[in-house]
């Protein structure tokens, strides 16, 4: 049995899922991100429960059709971003289409509706949230992460990186607090 899990975006939510299927003693023959494959069929009333346990950690079984073509989009996004094999002339959209066998203005509008913000904007948020961490980190000259992430230059970047944040990438750094947002609340 697949069951597809909001918000399940990053290896800690794997952890926090995995843990909570152990607890309840469901079965898992794989696991992903935003996906688990259970070995045995579950009965309504333990996904109930399997959802509410879910709920208190942040995720959440999804159950409609839509809903889970939004985090499957959410999910290539991420992994795209996390791969920092972002090309200069990369398409967003032509990158979605090749994941999914509908045309990508209703994918973008699909998203756009449900999730109050547009795919390129999300995209966007995304890949500025992955620059927070790499400025964090301190391993990558803002060089080197502008064309790990695609940009056409440091000065696009930086300009992005303002635009969103209000801060120039190297005051981010100096910041005492540094304002980060998890990926499921992007």
């Amino acid at each position: 049995m697949i069951i597809n899990i909001k918000n399940m975006v990053c290896d800690r939510c794997i952890s926090a899922v995995v843990a909570i299927f152990k607890d309840l003693n469901i079965r898992v023959a794989a696991l992903e991100l935003g996906e688990v494959e259970t070995l045995d069929e579950i009965s309504s009333a333990t996904l109930t429960i399997l959802n509410d346990h879910l709920q208190k950690q942040g995720f959440e079984i999804l159950d409609d059709a839509v809903k889970t073509q939004i985090e499957q989009i959410k999910k290539i996004i991420i992994l795209k971003i996390n791969a920092l094999d972002i090309a200069e002339d990369f398409l967003l959209s032509k990158f979605v289409s090749e994941h999914f066998p509908k045309d990508y203005s209703s994918l973008s509008k699909t998203f756009s509706l449900h999730e109050n913000v547009t795919l390129e904007q999300y995209f966007i948020l995304q890949k500025i949230e992955k620059v927070k961490e790499l400025l964090l980190y301190n391993e990558f000259t803002l060089t080197e992460i502008s064309q790990k992430l695609g940009y056409k230059s440091v000065q696009h970047l930086s300009a992005q990186f303002r635009n969103t944040t209000g801060f120039t990438p190297t005051s981010f750094k100096k910041l005492k607090s540094k304002n980060r947002i998890s990926l499921d609340q992007v």
